[in-house]
C-alpha cells in the first residue's frame, strides 16, 4: 500500500482512538461528526467531536520524507512549551508516542477558530488598514517568538545549537540530494543556481547569533486569523521547529511575502484580494522596533530561506516524480523551487532586503 491508495482508516482507526481516549478520560461514547481537512502525502488534520467536545488530530501520512512520528512529538512538545506565552498557537489536549494506537505518533489539539488568508480574505479585512495590521501581527508574532525563554520553557536540547549556522548549507544540501532515492527525479542540475546560492552562504555566514525558538516554516499558509478583527488565532504546523536563530523566521516570512514585483512572484505566498499589504521594508522595519535582537546579518537569513524552501518545494516534486502524479502538479512544485532559487540570488545582488524588490 502506498500514500495514493491509503484510506481515511488506514490513517485513522477511530475505535482505536477511542479506547486511547477513554484511557486518559477524554470523554466517552462514539466519535462524532468526522471533518477531514488533510490527508495521504501531507500530515492528517481531522477534526471530530466526542461527549460534546470539539477535539484536531494531528498525525503523519501514510509515507514520510522523514520520521513522521519524531516530528508529531517535536510539535507537541513545542506546543505545551507556549501555553501561557503571548505567542498564537493551537492549544495542546495530548500527544500519544505509542506507534500501537494509530500507526504513528500523533497529537489532540484544540480547534483554532480563525481563517487562512491564501484562501481569500472576509470583508472585515478589506480595508487598507485592516490589511496592514493583519501583515504587522504577523511580523509581531515572531517577534513575540524570539523572545520566549526556551530554556525555562523546557526546550534545552530542543535543537542542536553547535554549529547551527556553519550546518545549515551542509544539511539542505544534503536533504536535496537525498531525493535521488526517488525514481524519476532528474537530480540537483535541474535545479538552477542551487549551488551558487549555497557557495555565497558559506562565504558569508555571520559568525554569532542569540539563540531562541525558530518555527521553521513562517509563512502567511501556516498563520490563522481571527475573523472578527486584524488579529492571528494561532501559527501552526511546528514540525521544523527548532532552537536556533529566530531571525530565521523574519528571513522565511520574507522570502515568501506577496505583492513584490519581478519575474519570480511565483515563489511568493500570495493573498487573494490584498491590495494594501506593507512592503518588504515595511515588514523590517516593524520587526526591528518589535523585537531587540541583531539584525545585522538579515539577508543572510533571507537567502538561507530563500535556498531551504526551494529544496524543500523541490522534494515534494521528487516525491511525485516517484508516485507518478499528473505533471501538473509536479511541475508548479518544480517551477515555485526555480523561481525560490532566482529570488535568493536576487537578495544576494540587493545590499538592502528592504528594497531588493
Amino acid at each position: 500500500m502506498n500514500a495514493s491508495t491509503a484510506t481515511r482508516e488506514d490513517l485513522v482507526n477511530f475505535a482505536r482512538l477511542a479506547r486511547w481516549m477513554d484511557d486518559f478520560g477524554l470523554g466517552h461514547g462514539p466519535i462524532e461528526n468526522v471533518e477531514w481537512i488533510g490527508g495521504g502525502t501531507q500530515n492528517l488534520i481531522v477534526r471530530f467531536e466526542r461527549c460534546g467536545r470539539a477535539f484536531v488530530l494531528r498525525r503523519p501520512p501514510l509515507q514520510s520524507l522523514s520520521d513522521g512520528s519524531k516530528a508529531m512529538l517535536r510539535e507537541s512538545r513545542v506546543l505545551r512549551a507556549l501555553a501561557g506565552t503571548p505567542v498564537p498557537h493551537p492549544p495542546l489536549i495530548l500527544e500519544c508516542a505509542d506507534r500501537e494506537v494509530l500507526g504513528e505518533a500523533f497529537y489532540l489539539m484544540e480547534p483554532v477558530v480563525g481563517f487562512n488568508a491564501t484562501k481569500g480574505l472576509p470583508r472585515t479585512y478589506l480595508a487598507d488598514e485592516a490589511q496592514r495590521a493583519m501583515a504587522y501581527a504577523v511580523v509581531d508574532a515572531i517577534a513575540d517568538l524570539g523572545r520566549v525563554d526556551y530554556i525555562a520553557r523546557g526546550l534545552e536540547g530542543f535543537g542542536k545549537l553547535d554549529n547551527y549556522l556553519a550546518r545549515q548549507t551542509t544539511r539542505w544540501r544534503s536533504q536535496l540530494d537525498s531525493y535521488s532515492r526517488f525514481e524519476g527525479w532528474t537530480g540537483r542540475q535541474g535545479l538552477p543556481g542551487v549551488d551558487a546560492v549555497a557557495a555565497w552562504l558559506d562565504a558569508h555566514r555571520p559568525d554569532r547569533f542569540a539563540p531562541g525558538i525558530v518555527h521553521g516554516d513562517y509563512h502567511l499558509a501556516n498563520i490563522m486569523f481571527r475573523p472578527d478583527a486584524p488579529a492571528i488565532s494561532a501559527i501552526v504546523d511546528w514540525e521544523l521547529a527548532t532552537i536556533g536563530d529566530p531571525l530565521l523566521d523574519l528571513g522565511w516570512l520574507i522570502a515568501t511575502w506577496p505583492g513584490v514585483s519581478g519575474e519570480d512572484t511565483g515563489s511568493s505566498v500570495a493573498i487573494p484580494g490584498a491590495t494594501a499589504l506593507p512592503t518588504v521594508g515595511d515588514l523590517v522595519d516593524r520587526y526591528a522596533t518589535a523585537s531587540e535582537r541583531e539584525m545585522s546579518h538579515l539577508r543572510w537569513m533571507v537567502v538561507l530561506a530563500c535556498y531551504k524552501l526551494g529544496i524543500l518545494q523541490e522534494g515534494s516534486h521528487a516525491r511525485a516524480c516517484a508516485e507518478e502524479r499528473t505533471s501538473t502538479p509536479s511541475r508548479r512544485d518544480h517551477d515555485w523551487a526555480v523561481a525560490m532559487m532566482a529570488r535568493a540570488q536576487r537578495f544576494i545582488d540587493s545590499r538592502d532586503v528592504g528594497r531588493a524588490f
